[in-house]
């Protein structure tokens, strides 16, 4: 399982590892035609794709990146279509710092990187909780993917259809979606010490939240990462077997 050998390793050694990972893996599929191509729209490796969203990020973690990189490898190969965006969000960072990324997946560009929200019982500046639970007014972990658009009590929201069985496949039925909020406020957070807090949705500042919904909207993904170790160790997209990872039907 790819987080438990990062867990024993350094942050740099994590990192060599993933690209050693990928590399190896993308050698096989060349070199053997009866593998699947590529899961990704360009057809690009993951460890050509971590590469350039690194680099267009330097403030993200990069081994977060590369387990979102991970995790959508497996979900494709286990049938989930493509798509062009990533949604990246790093809850182990405080809510005053933009730990929100967007990239585009063709072009390995940084599309945005904001501020984002997490649940109002989540923490406070720093998220610590996380819940799958309805009424939990707690964020959820792991992978989705971006659905329809509407007009709510949040004003323009998108839904997100949570991928991965008890811990994000309650979101619809939680109405956790993506939305613009007053209280996603820099100044206000360098008043209060941190972000307002949502009863569970992404929140992100209302100036930029359409602009980011019309972006990631439409079976894009979104990964929300945090060092939880139950998720970490028992999710099926981050601890995809590679009998099934490389099967060749």
């Amino acid at each position: 399982m790819l987080y438990k050998t990062f867990r024993a390793l350094s942050f740099s050694a994590c990192i060599s590892l993933l690209f050693t990972f990928h590399a190896t893996a993308g050698q096989a599929e060349a070199s053997n035609p009866f593998l699947p191509a590529s899961p990704f729209i360009n057809e690009e490796s993951p460890l050509n794709l971590l590469s350039k969203l690194s680099k267009a990020a330097p403030a993200a973690n990069p081994k977060v990146i590369g387990l979102a990189l991970s995790a959508l490898d497996c979900a494709m190969h286990q049938g989930i279509s493509p798509a062009r965006n990533l949604t990246v969000i790093d809850y182990s960072l405080a809510s005053t710092i933009p730990r929100l990324w967007v990239f585009d997946l063709v072009t390995g560009k940084l599309l945005f990187n904001e501020l984002v929200a997490h649940g109002k019982n989540t923490g406070e500046n720093f998220a610590r909780n996380f819940s799958n639970t309805y009424g939990s007014l707690q964020t959820s972990l792991g992978l989705f993917r971006t659905k329809d658009t509407y007009n709510g009590s949040n004003g323009y929201s998108l839904r997100m259809d949570g991928l991965e069985s008890g811990f994000n496949d309650k979101a619809m039925e939680r109405a956790i979606v993506f939305h613009g909020a007053p209280y996603v406020d820099s100044k206000m957070a360098n008043k209060t010490g941190r972000l307002g807090r949502s009863w569970g949705c992404p929140a992100v500042r209302l100036g930029i939240a359409k602009k980011v919904i019309d972006t990631i909207k439409g079976e894009q993904f979104l990964f929300s990462y945090y060092p939880d170790k139950k998720w970490l160790t028992s999710s099926k997209f981050l601890n995809c077997p590679s009998s099934q990872r490389w099967a060749k039907n």
